[in-house]
């Protein structure tokens, strides 16, 4: 019988945690996603320029970044629970003070508490799924988490450009609080803690300290950390560019950018269901190996295309195929980087988080030092973050040294 909690579950018990858990993951997404087709109106109303505005998405990423330092560590330490209720709470009230903020400073410091507070949601959630399941069980429930994790930045600017149909930008923040207080009832409710005091002190991974050299001194982590934060980074070039290029540059209204976004959610949907069983059937490390292929060659069809002037239509597909090839990733990064941190999934979900966040948060501002007139600039960082994520690894994580995952 396996030793991991999770396997002695009943279907609808290990379907409801999921469930809860995605929603807890998919809390940070929305949180700094579900306002970028409001971009035009936030600029508008505060009298501000685009890279202001694109830097009130790069606060959140950074809270969030940092949010995941602090809470993965803290959740090894003194259990799941409490941290996640602190810090969905903490989310509502920043939340709250973003939608009445006065002015665009005061919005750009509560976005980095807001980040911070939606932290929890998405590293002890994968730290939870790590303390329940183990073996290819781990891989399967993986890929549904990030299901969530992966398609959330993508649908929450679809849901943002519906919502922003009928509400004003500000209502958008209401509706993450309302999304907040939703977690906060379905923790109290379904989720109970997945780390029982004796494991909290496991000799050897006791302290900050032992952790963080358990997690660092492993080669596969290390190199699958790097592959995460460059597809992350990889995303967010397109994310954080995809309102203004779509809306101000080939005039889409909110509801054909909305499209596009469904369609590459559609995509990362494909790839990390597709992810779950190619990982068991092939290994993780082996499906790495094809999906960043896939995120360098689409990257770069982005920017041939673009030169060769076809525009949107030949923007359109290779960004399908490249939010595929993202959603193919995320689960076979998580895996690698957690299987074999059982004593310390906290602080390797947390490291493998805030990396992601930190690229990200430094991606946007990147990109928004170029005027943008076409979709070079966002093609181009694209494809260097692929090279970067396929040099990693060959080169660090080196596939046929990791073991099978039985």
């Amino acid at each position: 019988m396996s030793s991991a909690p999770g396997a002695e579950f009943s279907r609808r018990h290990r379907v409801t945690t999921l469930i809860v858990l995605g929603l807890l993951a998919g809390l940070g997404p929305f949180t700094i996603d579900l306002y970028l087709p409001a971009f035009p109106a936030v600029k508008d109303d505060f009298g501000t320029t685009d890279a202001v505005v694109q830097l009130t998405l790069s606060a959140t990423t950074l809270g969030f970044a940092f949010g995941q330092l602090v809470m993965g560590p803290l959740s090894d330490r003194v259990g799941r629970r409490r941290p996640l209720l602190v810090a969905t709470a903490v989310h509502v009230l920043a939340s709250v003070a973003v939608a009445m903020a006065p002015d665009i400073v005061t919005l750009m410091l509560m976005r980095v508490v807001q980040g911070f507070g939606a932290a929890a949601g998405t590293v002890v959630a994968m730290a939870m799924v790590r303390d329940l399941f183990g073996g290819k069980q781990l891989t399967t429930a993986l890929s549904r988490l990030a299901l969530v994790i992966g398609i959330a930045p993508i649908a929450a600017p679809v849901i943002g450009s519906w919502l922003v149909g009928f509400l004003h930008w500000r209502g958008l923040f209401w509706v993450l609080a309302a999304y907040a207080v939703l977690v906060i009832v379905l923790q109290l409710l379904f989720l109970r803690e997945t780390l029982p005091p004796h494991l909290r002190h496991e000799r050897g991974h006791s302290t900050l300290g032992q952790r963080y050299r358990a997690v660092l001194t492993d080669r596969v982590f290390v190199g699958v950390v790097i592959i995460g934060a460059s597809i992350f980074g990889g995303m967010f070039a397109y994310i954080s560019t995809a309102s203004l290029l779509l809306q101000e540059v080939y005039g889409f209204t909110p509801g054909q950018f909305g499209l596009v976004f469904a369609l590459c959610s559609v995509g990362v949907l494909i790839g990390t269901q597709t992810a779950g069983r190619a990982a068991n059937r092939f290994g993780p490390q082996w499906v790495l190996a094809v999906s960043t292929a896939l995120l360098v060659v689409s990257a770069a069809g982005i920017v041939a295309l673009d030169l060769a002037g076809l525009g949107v239509a030949g923007l359109v597909p290779p960004l399908a195929v490249f939010a595929f090839a993202f959603g193919l990733s995320m689960p076979c990064v998580q895996t690698l980087a957690l299987v074999g941190h059982s004593s310390e999934a906290g602080t390797a979900a947390s490291l493998l988080g805030a990396c992601n966040m930190s690229i990200a948060g430094l991606v946007s501002p990147i990109v928004g030092l170029f005027r943008i007139e076409n979709a070079i600039p966002m093609g181009t960082i694209m494809f260097l973050c692929g090279l970067l994520a396929t040099a990693s690894l060959w080169f660090v994580v080196r596939p046929r040294t990791v073991p099978a995952i039985e």
